[in-house]
């Protein structure tokens, strides 16, 4: 940069920070008191806060059933403790090419933990490894099971459709299903009947009432372009798998409804925070880690803990509760 309004020069120093603050401007990294007319952080009112437990993987190798024992007493004894718990999906290892009997015994395990170490309410998000036999080749499904799909996760988490919305706390929370079926697997994105769904659930809800959206695969991420080699090729090509493909189409949605303020999610195993149009977008890790086999790149087991505010603003902070692979 040669000049500047006053027709004088930039100091090195000037440009550093001037290019810093539009970083942060353009990551939504400048805090709440640093805008005109926001409250300073200090002065928010918290009005409820959260735990996102998410990929969880449970089977009965690698301990994994006292792994997520482990979590959910960590979650417990921190001394502000959260009122409520989400978890994101995949709440077993595996259902879609696992047959009925290993589907069984991972379900059975999760259940039985979970009754046994989580005093919490809990709302749950199905994953798409809790759809079991959408791989029919290994998983012997024919599709004409009763529990086929996503009925066999409904019916343990207790829901009557894999999305729904509910009010608390001055809040309004949406669950979405992620996983779309294609094939003998899957993608990530809405099917119309439930885009439209979540269109119309969006016009109902009051323009002062902030929104938090809960989804398996994220809507944006960026941790999307690094779980894998997704550059090898010379270009980036992040799979529909790995992220929302109608993302576009979500963020128009959301753009018309600006109140919709926070969105969380797993799927990758990774820890990212994208701050786009307004929305903060959350990918929050794996309980699991690396599948209970450590930490996967950078991220540890753990989970979030996720405070909202009155105003419409939060802050979510991943957790490691020092669990350590077994064999």
């Amino acid at each position: 940069m040669t000049g500047n309004a006053g027709g004088g020069s930039l100091t090195r120093r000037e440009v550093v920070k001037a290019g810093s603050a539009t970083a942060a401007l353009g990551l939504g990294l400048l805090s709440a008191a640093g805008s005109e007319g926001s409250p300073a952080v200090a002065d928010r009112k918290r009005v409820v806060r959260l735990a996102h437990l998410t990929d969880i993987h449970v089977q009965p190798e690698r301990r994994a059933g006292e792994g997520l024992a482990a979590c959910l007493r960590h979650v417990q004894s921190q001394g502000d403790r959260p009122e409520l718990v989400l978890t994101g999906g995949d709440m077993i290892m595996d259902s879609l090419g696992a047959d009925e009997a290993r589907v069984r015994v991972q379900w059975e395990l999760f259940a039985k933990v979970m009754k046994a170490e989580n005093s919490l309410p809990i709302e749950h998000c199905i994953g798409n490894h809790d759809v079991w036999g959408l791989n029919r080749k290994d998983s012997r499904t024919t599709g004409s099971e009763a529990r086929y799909g996503k009925k066999w996760a409904m019916e343990v988490l207790g829901l009557s459709r894999p999305y729904r919305s509910f009010d608390r706390a001055g809040w309004h929370f949406i669950v979405l299903d992620s996983t779309f079926p294609v094939d003998q697997g899957y993608t990530a994105k809405l099917d119309d009947e439930q885009f439209a769904w979540l269109k119309g659930d969006l016009a109902k809800v009051k323009p002062d009432v902030p929104v938090l959206v809960l989804s398996h695969i994220p809507i944006l991420s960026v941790a999307a372009f690094m779980d894998g080699e997704n550059e090898k090729t010379g270009d980036w090509q992040v799979p529909g798998a790995w992220m929302h493909i109608d993302a576009r189409k979500i963020k128009d949605l959301f753009v018309k409804h600006p109140n919709v303020k926070v969105c969380l999610s797993g799927h990758l195993h990774l820890v990212d925070r994208v701050d786009y149009l307004g929305v903060t977008y959350f990918c929050n890790g794996a309980v699991g880690g690396g599948w209970w086999k450590g930490g996967y790149q950078e991220c540890e087991p753990g989970y979030a803990l996720v405070d909202l505010y009155a105003d419409g603003t939060c802050s979510c902070r991943y957790v490691t509760y020092g669990w350590k692979a077994q064999e």
